[in-house]
């Protein structure tokens, strides 16, 4: 999300429910091919990539512009037809990806005891960012999706095809989306209708991170999870409002976020 906000301005609505339709895709790929929800993982990336590309390439590309409406409105609708696209494919059911002592082990360091699935998925949190760091300002193609974000009429006359660079974005914007959603289907169970609470938990990270501050938006993911994890701890019934406490703070201190990019 922070990554397409930051590159194209595009709030995109149906964020979350693309990361339930991510989490779909790997139990498919699990249950019909009887692969390990990992090997799924890397199947479904390049699945996923296509179908961002596609995505904005044929549709998203032909809503932007100075009105930030039009694509809040097709991305409204996107996630409409995704979650009854999932409720009618799979049932309104809840699912959970197959896991194994995986989810259940945990590592000794000094007197506590840490989940090796929380430790994994942060570190892949921590792996997707640095990764990105390195595309934008180590690649060529990163040097494109910066002189896109910041000029696309320049860069278009510099031999850059904005539509294909917005294009690609997207494609990588669905590959973190699949990682995402490999996590969601081992630590949780999901139906077609939990995309809208992914949202609001996304765009509170990225919102307390700084638009467009792909570091900022894992501090701004790890201050909500504190917070959650805080309230659930004084009252089971305080763990969501917990989060949303936290975001409202944050705002209230640096309305910005905490990362604000300069020419925000």
């Amino acid at each position: 999300l922070s990554l397409v906000v930051g590159i194209m301005r595009l709030v995109n609505l149906a964020h979350g429910d693309l990361i339930v339709m991510g989490a779909y895709l790997i139990l498919v790929l699990v249950t019909l091919l009887g692969l390990p929800p990992f090997l799924a993982l890397v199947v479904a990336l390049p699945v996923m990539f296509a179908i961002g590309w596609g995505l904005q390439k044929f549709l998203l590309n032909r809503t932007l512009g100075d009105d930030i409406l039009p694509p809040l409105l097709v991305t409204f609708g996107l996630s409409i037809v995704l979650q009854n696209a999932l409720l009618e494919s799979f049932s309104a059911d809840s699912q959970r990806l197959p896991t194994d002592t995986l989810t259940t082990a945990s590592v000794a360091v000094g007197p506590l005891n840490l989940g090796v699935m929380p430790l994994l998925t942060f570190a892949s949190a921590v792996a997707v960012i640095v990764g990105l760091n390195q595309l934008f300002y180590r690649t060529s193609l990163g040097r494109a999706f910066r002189a896109t974000s910041d000029d696309p009429i320049t860069a278009s006359l510099m031999g850059i095809k904005p539509a294909n660079i917005f294009a690609t974005a997207t494609g990588i914007a669905l590959v973190i989306v699949a990682i995402a959603a490999l996590y969601l289907g081992l630590r949780a169970n999901f139906d077609p209708n939990v995309g809208p609470a992914r949202l609001i938990y996304a765009f509170e990270a990225v919102i307390i991170g700084g638009l467009g501050s792909l570091w900022g938006t894992l501090v701004g993911g790890v201050i909500i999870g504190v917070a959650q994890t805080v309230g659930a701890a004084l009252n089971p019934e305080w763990q969501i409002l917990a989060g949303h406490l936290a975001f409202l703070a944050v705002l209230l201190v640096r309305p910005r976020g905490l990362f604000p990019r300069a020419n925000d």
